[in-house]
């Protein structure tokens, strides 16, 4: 069973644990206040409750009389007098106590013991004030605690955002890293003032691409080196078949001596396409009636149908070479009958044979990728690796895919698409910037 993943970004993701310790915070500093405030306030209550009582001990005794003042409410022998005041009473000692209610207004007890052995208590509702303080001082605590979770989610969502923007830039460096522009820095697309965590990843990321472009480099040159040595030896090889008698050996060795002369060539082709180094001859040329031609001269058996015709400038060099793999891919591994297609900028070429590999259409042409993966495991794996270097030269966009099986007995087949650019390269391999005027 699959989980359930949740994406969200990191600025939320800051925010909304900023605002829930802001909002812990603040629900401890306001219990935390609102009970020191009222115990405060209890105390007062018990002080100033108790002062009474003792004034009006003092008015009793010296007025001499059995009932004392009515103008403070105390009594003498009060029936409803608390059991704890009582039992303190006993012990000769002046008390106070409190009795608390849901309203928030105390109910605050004093007595004191006399000479002649009776109480004097006072009984005091505080009405007066300290309910209204305490929703004062409640209410003044929750707005304070509501702004202090709107004020760090506000700051959650300025710090995360500046996050989250460097590492977007960041993570878009290192998508035109991973497409083959070498040539981007990350740490220089990250840029900012402040610098954090964010910046040693770029310079991680920038220090691996280097890395592995050396390591790159290192197996082209290489492989480079090798198919030059070869290329010597296979050349004096396909030479000395020259010169064998006629025979049936005679052919089997011209014809494996031109393989191995063909794999070195495309072993040098894709070397030197790695390098990064090459640069398209640009003609403008009408594609459709190109294709049909260079298809005429490779198989005069292969349909070719211009759905609309357009006039492009790319190399024809490099485009004649596309279509030459293409083709051979689908002779060797297809079936016929093979057809190609020119709409506009784009070029189809498809067979109805038993489709493409999945391991190729997930990952792209991997170089001598042969045996079960590939379509009948004959060849050494470089034609459609070629095409896709050569089509990258161009600027242009070379897609696989596999067509579904349709009526009258289709049975589908494999579909390549070269998806020419609309502006050609220039001489350094980037694209031109049009003006306004010319784009519009």
């Amino acid at each position: 069973m699959r989980r359930l993943a949740l994406r969200t970004g990191v600025r939320w993701k800051i925010s909304i644990a900023i605002a829930a310790v802001g909002a812990l915070i603040a629900l401890a500093l306001s219990l935390v206040v609102h009970n020191a405030a009222r115990v405060s306030m209890l105390e007062n209550a018990r002080e100033v409750q108790l002062e009474r009582l003792l004034f009006a001990q003092r008015l009793y005794e010296a007025a001499n009389t059995k009932k004392p003042s009515p103008k403070f409410g105390a009594k003498i022998n009060d029936p409803s007098l608390p059991a704890s005041l009582r039992r303190q009473i006993r012990d000769n000692r002046r008390a106070t106590h409190v009795d608390e209610y849901e309203d928030g207004v105390p109910d605050v007890w004093a007595a004191v013991p006399l000479a002649n052995g009776d109480v004097l208590s006072l009984h005091t509702r505080f009405a007066d004030r300290s309910a209204t303080i305490m929703g004062d001082l409640d209410r003044a605590l929750i707005i304070g605690s509501v702004s202090v979770v709107f004020g760090g989610s506000a700051l959650g969502v300025l710090i995360g955002g500046q996050l989250s923007r460097r590492l977007r830039k960041a993570a878009a460096a290192a998508g035109k890293v991973a497409q083959g522009n070498t040539e981007v820095r990350v740490r220089e697309a990250v840029g900012g003032v402040v610098r954090d965590e964010t910046d040693e990843l770029a310079r991680a990321v920038d220090a691996l691409t280097d890395a592995l472009n050396e390591r790159i480099e290192a197996e082209r040159r290489v492989t480079a080196d090798i198919a030059h040595e070869l290329r010597t030896p296979v050349t004096g090889l396909l030479t000395a078949a020259e010169l064998l008698p006629p025979g049936r050996p005679t052919e089997l060795v011209r014809d494996r001596a031109q393989a191995m002369r063909t794999l070195v060539e495309d072993v040098l082709e894709v070397a030197t396409l790695d390098g990064a180094s090459e640069r398209a001859e640009l003609q403008e040329l009408q594609l459709g009636e190109f294709v049909s031609r260079r298809v005429r001269l490779l198989d005069p058996e292969i349909t070719v149908r211009v759905v609309h015709e357009s006039w492009v400038s790319t190399d024809p060099r490099r485009l004649e070479r596309i279509l030459g793999n293409l083709l051979g891919n689908a002779a060797k591994h297809g079936a016929a009958p093979v057809e190609v297609t020119v709409e506009g900028r784009v070029v189809r070429v498809r067979d109805h044979g038993p489709g493409f590999p999945e391991a190729l259409l997930r990952e792209g042409p991997s170089r001598f990728r042969t045996g079960s993966s590939d379509r009948s495991g004959r060849g050494h794996g470089l034609g459609l690796t070629i095409a896709a270097g050569q089509a990258r030269v161009l600027g242009a966009r070379l897609t696989f895919r596999n067509a579904g099986p349709g009526g009258g007995g289709d049975t589908g087949g494999a579909v390549a698409v070269l998806w020419l650019p609309e502006h050609a390269p220039t001489n350094t391999g980037s694209f031109p910037i049009l003006r306004q005027a010319e784009s519009g």
